[in-house]
């Protein structure tokens, strides 16, 4: 069994910010409403130029050139998304084309805002049996597109973004250390984004679509949320042998703050103990645990041996997880760099 490395990681989030100033407005509610509902300050949101696509591409060149991987030498990318810019060709083979993976297969996921997590234990599986060497994983969302912005239950909730990360394989052990995966789609009618109307008709063509847009039992994902995130971690404590003391640092969807400080307190951890960007990049879906992942090592609080469990949960619904160890290994001294936006981002 070879053991999974994160290598890399990078993300992009569009420069077009709503704070909740302006989305209050709309919603004829004030800002601090939204705040204390939600945590969340403000959300970027993609512009008419900016695709589920194209911030993926952006966010895959900033985590190969953390990895210092030259692209021909990825074996397997995987995009994780629910609002991709095409059913096909697959946002994964227009990312593939435009890195210049030539040498890598490429398949987007479906699980909603768990499905970047479901990408890791896909590649992460296909690490460990040896079929492939390393992956690029990514989350990239643009939740703006499908949102019905007269509804407070989800407008103020969600934004855009990608992040993405290289995994590698290393006879070393460490990396990921434990994963698990789950679904209940008992609860599917909880979290829906229908993907095509059933019948092309007057009444929804004068909706202009509408009916193609997000709608969430927020009360029900609520509790499915903080249930899961409890019961998820401490199963993996039990397979691992670990205590919720040993844990350093714990990165989770970035849901709601009211979801993660629920589940500290069932936990009976600090809040602190959770990580959270969620204040200034709102509910990013599949995005959410890279990008709360860039913004952890970039702020310090990871360090080589921390033990560190992501977790994801959403519609479906589903969920997973895994506990990692902290660390790179020393797997090559080459290194590549890419051209972005005019600037070497090494």
């Amino acid at each position: 069994m070879r053991h999974s490395y994160f290598t890399g990681w990078g993300s992009y989030l569009p420069d077009r910010i709503c704070a909740n100033d302006e989305l209050g407005r709309r919603l004829g509610k004030s800002a601090d409403w939204i705040k204390k509902r939600t945590g969340i300050n403000q959300r970027h949101m993609a512009t008419e130029t900016e695709t589920t696509t194209t911030m993926a591409i952006e966010a895959a060149k900033r985590a190969l050139e953390v990895a210092h991987l030259n692209p021909e030498k990825l074996d397997l990318i995987i995009v994780a998304t629910s609002t991709p810019a095409e059913f096909i060709p697959s946002t994964a083979c227009r990312v593939q084309h435009a890195i210049g993976a030539t040498g890598a297969g490429a398949f987007d996921l479906s699980a909603a805002c768990s499905g970047f997590m479901y990408g890791v234990n896909m590649a992460t599986q296909s690490i460990a049996t040896g079929f492939s060497q390393n992956a690029l994983v990514i989350g990239a969302e643009t939740v703006s597109r499908v949102i019905d912005w007269a509804d407070p239950g989800t407008s103020i909730l969600f934004g855009d973004g990608a992040g993405a990360v290289v995994l590698e394989g290393s006879d070393i052990p460490g990396g990921i250390l434990v994963s698990t995966l789950g679904a209940d789609g008992s609860g599917g009618n909880n979290l829906v984004l229908p993907a095509i109307s059933p019948v092309e008709n007057t009444e929804f063509r004068e909706a202009g679509g509408k009916r193609n847009t997000m709608k969430m039992n927020g009360l029900e994902i609520f509790r499915f949320a903080t249930r899961i995130i409890v019961t998820t971690i401490q199963e993996l404590l039990d397979k691992t042998g670990l205590t919720i003391e040993d844990v350093d640092l714990i990165i989770p969807h970035q849901s709601n703050i009211r979801i993660i400080e629920s589940a500290a307190k069932k936990l009976r951890v600090s809040p602190q103990r959770f990580f959270t960007n969620l204040e200034r990049v709102g509910n990013t879906s599949a995005a959410s645990i890279p990008l709360a992942l860039c913004d952890a090592v970039n702020q310090n609080r990871l360090k080589p041996g921390d033990i560190v469990i992501f977790i994801g949960f959403g519609g479906g619904v589903t969920w997973a997880a895994n506990v990692i160890r902290w660390g790179l290994p020393t797997l090559r001294s080459s290194v590549y760099t890419f051209e972005v936006n005019n600037q070497l981002l090494l």
